[in-house]
């Protein structure tokens, strides 16, 4: 027969375990809303969402995007730069933008570094990804996000981006495709989200941002200066906090991204989130100012 102090006893441990399962929904949740990064080593789930993320982060981010979205669903947490050492924003004084090497540890398809003078006119450009799919289309804000804008007109004319593949769609819940991890097989298998250009940069264009259809954003890892060469498509409203830049609007193949949403994901990573059945392969990218 229980005595009261058995009954105690078994109160205070469902007591116990209500705490842990309400704290472990808390960090589930923060990973689905945290991450777009990138991911480096381990594929968590930016990075929870697309953890990496970072997207991008550019590398990932235990985060973060992209992940991502950066690992499982936010992909693991990358040392990124500290704010001290980390890569600067954009110097408007001297028109120069603040590239840094990463340290991370992801995988480098190392093309060189972008150059640090760069011009905030025109006010806008644009980039077009060629696809096996179609063309997909973005104005890039290069008056609000220069330097990404010109990371981006680099990476294009040294084809950093051509035969690489968009590893991670968020289908429903997390609306967004993350591309621009050159290493990427995209078959549901690997550990997708880790490679990068080598160097990372200083978010920018956070004040206000919001990720709604039509957004595209750079990934990166939970820590500032942390953007690479990841980034995603947004194809719904996904409400994610300010801090990954919004570099552009996708002007045409939204319907691209509907299609590939449709088909859904090879895997599910346990975030909602994985490499999309349909494959998205960037053949070509240029970027052109607009007449």
């Amino acid at each position: 027969m229980a005595t009261g102090k058995d009954r105690q006893k078994q109160l205070a441990r469902e007591h116990y375990e209500r705490q842990m399962q309400r704290r472990l929904e808390r960090e589930q949740k923060a990973k689905r809303t945290a991450i777009i990064g990138s991911t480096v080593g381990v594929v968590i789930v930016v990075g929870g969402i697309v953890a990496a993320v970072a997207l991008l982060g550019g590398n990932n981010t235990g985060t973060d995007a992209a992940s991502s979205p950066t690992a499982s669903a936010a992909d693991t947490a990358t040392a990124a730069p500290s704010a001290s050492t980390g890569p600067k924003p954009y110097d408007a004084a001297t028109g120069t933008c603040d590239y840094v090497k990463d340290t991370a540890g992801g995988k480098i398809k190392d093309v060189g570094m972008p150059p640090a003078k760069v011009k905030t006119t025109p006010a806008t450009k644009t980039m077009t990804f060629k696809t096996n799919l179609g063309d997909i289309v973005v104005e890039l804000n290069n008056a609000k996000a220069p330097c990404t804008t010109n990371s981006l007109e680099f990476l294009a004319k040294k084809k950093y981006y051509d035969g690489s593949k968009c590893h991670r769609l968020g289908a429903d819940k997390f609306p967004m495709l993350q591309c621009g991890d050159p290493t990427a097989k995209a078959d549901g298998k690997s550990q997708d989200g880790s490679g990068g250009p080598g160097y990372v940069m200083a978010e920018e264009n956070l004040q206000g941002a919001q990720y709604k259809r039509g957004v595209m954003a750079m990934a990166k890892t939970q820590a500032p200066g942390s953007t690479g060469s990841q980034f995603f498509l947004v194809y719904g409203d996904i409400g994610l906090t300010p801090d990954y830049t919004p570099v552009g609007t996708i002007t045409k193949g939204l319907d691209i991204l509907d299609k590939v949403n449709k088909a859904g994901v090879i895997a599910d990573m346990g975030d909602g989130t994985g490499a999309p059945k349909e494959t998205v392969e960037i053949k070509d990218v240029t970027i052109a100012s607009k007449s």
